[in-house]
């Protein structure tokens, strides 16, 4: 441990670098409790961008208040009716309103208390729907993490990917300019045409051309990656250190029907189903007439005693049997069926997607590695020694050059896509708990 005496007499630049080498040594879980602020801030991992990611993001800020909206609808689907109290006054004869006090005046009054009693299991009907639709809210919450998830790594791979491409081009765009110079001197010595160097400027050129748009992609990564991770004050400084995935093939034999039924947006389709299902049999309930029961108390001057009376009401269903709420209810448990299956086959779709892309990228990516860099990179060395040498032409070299950058820039992508494909499968794959998972 340092001590408090060193740390003193450190320089206040030392003192801010150390302070942010502690911070992002911190485990990912104190990341995501404490809100990270950062001066000048080192790359980012993918860990601690997750970890941002899951602290600040506004979609899971939006799914956790729908979730606390749901359990607000069971509170309140569990409550029983209120109550009602009533004074009444009559018998009022406005020509003879006698005398004395409020008490002794010639007019009836009545206080009467109503008490709705509610049958058919409406009550356990209500807050079994609003539990159903808690349910839902949940999963929605762990589905919009998964989501969410899967969108940080693109945009990670997007900025780490944007990164590597600015040091792909602006190397390209040296060697250019390296081999335009000797190609000049060439031409003041009468051993090249002039075409041949006019032609090796233009692709001097578009290397420096390809140069400056790697560095406008790198902004554009850093807007959306700053996004997600709620940085966006922070975009201009925003760099990544990816952790390359090297080309292991990965099994992706698992079993498709457990994992679908453990997804989040599945399991937030079967809630909604339940609930449709619970709300139907809550709108059958309607037939069944609640009773209202009233208590009154009745006085009236003159009378030595106050009387008692007891009521009770219920409805006619004469003008509406809930025929037309029967009937809506009906359609949508057909509507939630057709949107739970909808959802189970997307999934599967998705899933499918997902293991071909995992396997293609791994694949594509090994090929590059191992034969295409490597091809590339011999013929171009042997093209610009023999251009330096006088044994190949101007036009020789630049295809020879173009070919290497572009097996360079593709290998970069297969390296960016075998990491989201890797990642995403990973995703979509996890285990999960229902209601706190992915």
């Amino acid at each position: 441990m340092m001590s408090f005496h060193v740390l003193v007499e450190l320089s206040l630049k030392t003192r801010i670098a150390l302070l942010f080498c502690l911070l992002f040594a911190a485990p990912v879980s104190v990341l995501a409790a404490v809100p990270v602020v950062v001066v000048n801030a080192p790359a980012l991992t993918l860990a601690q961008a997750q970890a941002l990611m899951l602290a600040h993001s506004r979609d899971l800020l939006m799914a956790q208040r729908n979730v606390e909206a749901a359990q607000a609808g069971e509170l309140t689907a569990a409550a029983r009716p209120n109550p009602q109290i009533s004074l009444n006054t009559t018998s009022i004869n406005p020509r003879n309103f006698g005398a004395g006090g409020v008490s002794d005046k010639r007019m009836d009054t009545v206080l009467r208390i109503d008490q709705t009693i509610e049958r058919g299991d409406k009550r356990d009907l209500r807050i079994k729907t609003a539990q159903a639709l808690s349910t839902a809210s949940l999963a929605d919450l762990a589905d919009t993490q998964r989501q969410q998830l899967i969108s940080l790594y693109n945009a990670f791979y997007d900025l780490a990917y944007a990164q590597d491409k600015i040091k792909l081009t602006a190397d390209a765009a040296n060697l250019a300019q390296i081999g335009q110079q000797k190609a000049e001197l060439r031409l003041a010595a009468g051993d090249i045409a002039a075409s041949d160097v006019a032609r090796i400027r233009v692709d001097t050129l578009r290397a420096q051309n390809d140069a400056e748009q790697a560095a406008a992609d790198v902004s554009n990564a850093r807007v959306a990656l700053a996004y997600l991770l709620g940085w966006e004050g922070r975009a201009d400084s925003l760099s990544v250190a990816p952790d390359w995935l090297p080309p292991v093939a990965t099994d992706t034999r698992v079993d498709f029907a457990q994992i679908i039924s453990q997804r989040a947006d599945v399991r937030a389709a079967q809630a909604r189903l339940e609930a449709a299902r619970q709300y139907k049999e809550l709108v059958r309930a309607q037939r069944t007439r609640d009773i209202s029961v009233g208590l009154q108390a009745e006085h009236y001057p003159g009378q030595t005693d106050n009387t008692v009376g007891l009521g009770i009401s219920f409805p006619l269903l004469l003008g509406n049997n809930y025929t037309g709420d029967i009937r809506a209810a009906e359609v949508a448990v057909s509507a939630a069926e057709d949107s739970s299956a909808k959802t189970q086959a997307l999934a599967m779709g998705e899933l499918q997607r997902a293991q071909a892309t995992l396997n293609s990228s791994q694949a594509r990516l090994a090929r590059y590695q191992k034969d295409l860099l490597p091809s590339a990179r011999r013929a171009m060395d042997a093209a610009e020694f023999g251009f330096a040498h006088g044994a190949i032409s101007a036009v020789d070299l630049l295809d020879a050059r173009r070919t290497w950058r572009a097996i360079q820039l593709e290998a970069l992508t297969a390296q960016s896509d075998f990491a989201r494909a890797q990642m995403s499968w990973n995703t979509l794959t996890a285990q999960t708990q229902t209601g706190t998972g992915l």
